[in-house]
């Protein structure tokens, strides 16, 4: 008796946390991860027409969200704003790089030289030996 009730609550407890495992595993169910990420890209649109950035613009910067709930979430804050005749209000911080542009920059910097072309070096040189450097030089001195 006590053997099949330890059994039970231990299926029981391992069956509660499937949910919490396969989300750590990404193995979400794909009806909650697209109603998440329509949700997402519904508060993103409302956000960008909150902010007056333009409907194209948020598209460009969040490339990744479906259009549709970004356009749902503009459509409908930009009603709500005429309705309560709210003003834009101007974004404080620049906007968000899309999550591949990292890879993309991280890549680019590795593919190119540490060390600057021979042109460069050249072009460095003249420049340090300016006449308005060693005017400016002597001033100093004097």
């Amino acid at each position: 008796m006590i053997k099949r009730f330890s059994l039970i609550s231990i299926a029981v407890l391992a069956l509660a946390g499937c949910d919490q495992v396969n989300q750590k595993l990404g193995l979400e169910d794909p009806g909650k991860k697209e109603a998440k990420v329509e949700a997402e890209a519904k508060a993103v649109g409302s956000a960008c027409r909150h902010s007056g950035r333009a409907i194209e613009d948020c598209y460009a910067i969040y490339s990744w969200l479906p259009k549709s709930g970004v356009y749902a979430g503009w459509r409908e804050m930009d009603e709500y704003m005429r309705q309560n005749q709210i003003e834009t209000i101007a974004p404080q911080l620049p906007p968000t790089e899309s999550p591949g542009t990292k890879r993309k920059k991280a890549s680019a910097a590795a593919e190119t030289p540490a060390e600057a072309p021979p042109e460069a070096k050249e072009t460095e040189a003249a420049a340090a030996k300016s006449p308005a450097k060693d005017a400016a030089k002597s001033a100093a001195k004097h």
